[in-house]
């Protein structure tokens, strides 16, 4: 769920630059106003008749990590299975498939929403273990099982969030405070579970450690070019591009102004030093420096297959209760991730340990992190797979 670090050097050369050559230019920037088939789910969902498809078509609206989309599910007749797609993994970045879980998680929160709402009574038993695969592979591989036994509709005023929920990554109203009244309304969606919980990092220290942390993690990466180098394989830098893999950041959802957006596609690409650095840079003074609240999900296991689902789960509600009361939310996990990476690599856990200062309790794990606030302008849709593209043929795998 951290942005690819290209989508902002493309923005990073010179306006002079962009302007002598704008008449002349004879690339074909992102537009405006997505009209692809590759936001199509987006437009269709509500028309979308009541059944499994309706269902499936709900959970691919869901929030995951780099837009990779790593589910796959199978319907049959009182249930749907859920699969972690193994192939969509993001390598160095989730080495362990935590935030491949979580992204499930997200996919699975909307399904569940979506079938209450049609009369079903879902009942979720998530595959016990570990997220961390047993072996290198690409096969699915099963995460959940969701029942539909029958019951009376039950219509929540989140269901009509999930066309509308979309992370925005661009600036938000430093000056307007988030109220304890919209941060009493963000808790209530985590409810009182001791294994997976919401912290709101309220107080201006521990924002400002939360904003070095994250900054310090973000150089830390911008340093592993193996981290880059299988983050920037997702991104997408044309329409073409989109429309081929309808996945992955792209500069439309990169959080830059239309002026921006459209000098990022007209220029050359600078190197990827000055590229990571932009990104850095927009990470330091845009994204931590506008948000004036910053949150955390914390679990007790990092790498429990069902904590890590319920951690999605439970970032899907925040977002779309975000979505209603009218503000922006992006991730921000260089932190977890940076975890990650220095448990596969075998190093001290200096992450981990900053991150245990943020809480205050070195029982309770963040593996989420985000922000928050007022948007200063809208944000827009993620390109979608189609739902053929992710559901299963009858007969699922074991």
């Amino acid at each position: 769920m951290t942005m690819t670090r290209r989508q902002f050097a493309l923005a990073g050369a010179s306006a002079a630059a962009a302007i002598a050559s704008r008449s002349a230019c004879a690339s074909q920037p992102a537009s405006d106003a997505p009209g692809g088939d590759a936001y199509a789910p987006w437009r269709d969902w509500a028309a979308e008749e009541p059944g499994a498809r309706h269902l499936v078509h709900s959970a691919v609206l869901a929030a995951n990590a780099h837009d990779t989309q790593p589910w796959q599910f199978c319907a049959t007749s009182g249930r749907i299975d859920l699969f972690a797609d193994e192939s969509r993994n993001l390598g160095a970045m989730d080495p362990f498939r935590r935030e491949m879980h979580i992204s499930l998680g997200c996919a699975l929160e909307n399904l569940v929403l979506a079938a209450r709402a049609q009369g079903f009574a879902p009942r979720v038993a998530v595959d016990p273990g570990s997220v961390k695969p047993d072996a290198p592979g690409a096969e699915p591989r099963h995460a959940a099982t969701i029942a539909l036994g029958p019951a009376s509709p039950d219509i929540s005023p989140l269901l009509a969030a999930i066309p509308r929920r979309h992370t925005n990554r661009g600036p938000y109203q430093a000056e307007r405070v988030v109220s304890t009244e919209v941060t009493d309304q963000l808790r209530a969606p985590a409810g009182d579970d001791d294994a997976v919980g919401l912290i709101l990092l309220t107080d201006s220290t521990a924002r400002a450690d939360f904003a070095a942390a994250t900054i310090a993690a973000t150089q830390a990466i911008v340093g592993d070019t193996t981290m880059i180098a299988d983050s920037d394989a997702w991104f997408r830098a044309t329409d073409a591009e989109i429309e081929a893999h309808r996945d992955g950041p792209n500069i439309r959802t990169a959080g830059l102004s239309p002026t921006m957006r459209f000098l990022a596609s007209v220029l050359p690409a600078p190197s990827p030093e000055k590229s990571h650095r932009y990104w850095l840079d927009q990470t330091k003074d845009v994204q931590l420096a506008t948000a004036p609240l910053f949150g955390l999900i914390a679990v007790r296991d990092l790498y429990d297959r069902e904590q890590a689902i319920r951690a999605g789960s439970l970032w899907q509600r925040l977002h779309l209760q975000g979505t209603l009361l009218g503000l922006g939310m992006q991730p921000l996990n260089q932190l977890p991730e940076m975890v990650d990476r220095e448990r596969q690599l075998g190093k001290p856990p200096a992450t981990a340990k900053a991150l245990a200062a943020l809480t205050g309790d070195a029982s309770r794990l963040p593996t989420f992190a985000f922000r928050l606030g007022w948007p200063m302008r809208p944000a827009p849709a993620s390109p979608r797979r189609t739902l053929d593209s992710v559901m299963l043929p009858r007969g699922c795998p074991a």
